[in-house]
């Protein structure tokens, strides 16, 4: 989709901006949206497959600008949070994995049809689970904020009790950008036979 520097940036803009104003939800949007994130990074690898060079730091970068922000907007050192701990470099690849998920489908979609429907549940499934693998794995084995002992009985049932909440929240921000993509590739192609008729 994104064939033009123009629309790229712009495509980039936006998405930041959702995740930013979605990330900073507990101190300006009193939880009423679900953080975009995850949602962003594989809509990102979709829409900018091969811009990862610039596309992928710059949106890793305002993630920890934000949560940063957020964090000490409460009046607590970012290190002593309870979601900090060296555990939180691991959504560096986390995320990696939602962009990865979505530059594979946008190799291999194959327009507006049934096909790529099928792949990008596929897509999203997979990216979304390695990405809450990782995560949620990196987090319970590592941080210290989990008690100990640990075992993969605990784990595993903490990953039950959110792979849900972050399966379906991810995938609600994709379906409203797969909506998005479908109206915008709707009315380039309208814009398009009206150019034609009109020669």
């Amino acid at each position: 989709m994104a064939t033009t520097t123009t629309r790229r940036l712009a495509i980039f803009l936006g998405l930041a901006l959702v995740m930013g104003v979605t990330r900073f939800h507990p101190s300006l949007l009193n939880h009423a949206l679900w953080d975009a994130s995850w949602g962003v990074f594989f809509l990102a690898g979709f829409w900018l497959r091969g811009q990862g060079r610039w596309a992928f730091p710059l949106l890793m970068a305002e993630a920890v600008l934000v949560d940063y922000l957020v964090i000490n907007g409460q009046g607590i050192d970012f290190w002593s949070h309870y979601c900090m701990s060296p555990a939180y470099w691991f959504l560096l690849p986390a995320y990696g994995a939602l962009w990865l998920g979505g530059s594979w489908l946008a190799k291999r979609q194959q327009g507006l049809s049934l096909a790529t429907l099928g792949l990008a549940v596929a897509a999203l499934l997979v990216a979304e689970g390695l990405c809450y693998l990782i995560s949620n794995g990196s987090f319970y084995w590592i941080s210290a904020s989990v008690p100990l002992p640990r075992s993969f009985g605990a784990w595993f049932a903490n990953l039950g009790d959110w792979y849900l909440p972050f399966l379906t929240g991810t995938a609600a921000y994709v379906a409203l950008g797969a909506v998005l993509h479908a109206l915008a590739t709707q009315l380039a192609r309208t814009a398009q036979r009206s150019g034609h008729a009109q020669r």
